[in-house]
């Protein structure tokens, strides 16, 4: 998978998107033993959203940080956009926070380098766990400057390059052994799951990834990693 680019990279992480859609969730709480509900909390914390904020979650999947949005700011519009329609089936069929149809979210087949909104139109973009996917990062991070408002945030969650230290050696056997393991376990989808290690040490470090947020022209970068450095939370103003 590394050596894919373009759109030769962006067919193949759909295709893995759709087959492992119906047990990402519980993948996802499963491979961080629940930690990724507190890191959406957090990421919906530091957005500060205001009542009737709009609000676009990137790379939605089944929606669960949209969904986190709407618990904290009931008074949200929140737009879930994603280019895997079979994810967004499965966010579809969860109910709101309220317990009310979910109608609360409004879904978008939409693709993070080319996104079908006006500039401006969002006063707040949130993602979680996408940019390792995209084939341009840059031209992401640009897009999602150009819908978002000025002086507002954008805040990203996804894994990070984990540095080297004592862990190092866990944290190879949880990405390389216990992830596939657990996937073809719950979803009998193991080489699916070779791909989230892969896409891990192959993506950018947290420090990498601030220095390209800077040059796409967001302000006021910061980050903090989580799950001893695996994961990181940046964040971002359009100024």
């Amino acid at each position: 998978m590394a050596q894919l680019t373009g759109n030769e990279r962006a067919r193949y992480v759909q295709n893995v998107f759709s087959r492992i859609a119906n047990r990402y969730d519980l993948m996802n709480r499963l491979m961080t033993g629940g930690q990724d509900v507190r890191w959406r909390q957090e990421v919906i914390r530091r957005a500060g959203l205001a009542p009737g904020a709009h609000v676009l979650d990137l790379g939605a999947g089944t929606g669960d940080l949209g969904r986190e949005a709407l618990r904290q700011q009931p008074a949200a519009k929140v737009v879930a956009a994603d280019f895997t329609l079979e994810m967004m089936r499965v966010g579809q069929r969860h109910s709101s926070p309220s317990g009310a149809a979910n109608g609360q979210v409004g879904w978008s087949a939409a693709d993070a380098l080319r996104l079908p909104f006006a500039d401006g139109a969002f006063d707040v973009v949130v993602s979680g766990f996408l940019m390792r996917n995209v084939s341009d990062i840059t031209l992401a991070l640009s897009e999602q400057l150009r819908v978002l408002k000025t002086g507002k945030w954008v805040v990203i969650l996804d894994t990070t390059r984990p540095q080297s230290n004592l862990l190092s050696p866990f944290i190879w056997a949880h990405l390389h052994i216990i992830i596939p393991t657990l996937g073809g376990l719950v979803s009998g989808l193991r080489d699916e799951y070779t791909y989230l290690p892969e896409s891990t040490e192959n993506f950018l470090s947290a420090e990498q990834l601030c220095a390209r947020m800077i040059s796409a022209g967001f302000k006021q970068v910061g980050f903090r990693r989580r799950m001893f450095g695996t994961i990181a939370i940046h964040w971002g103003r359009k100024l």
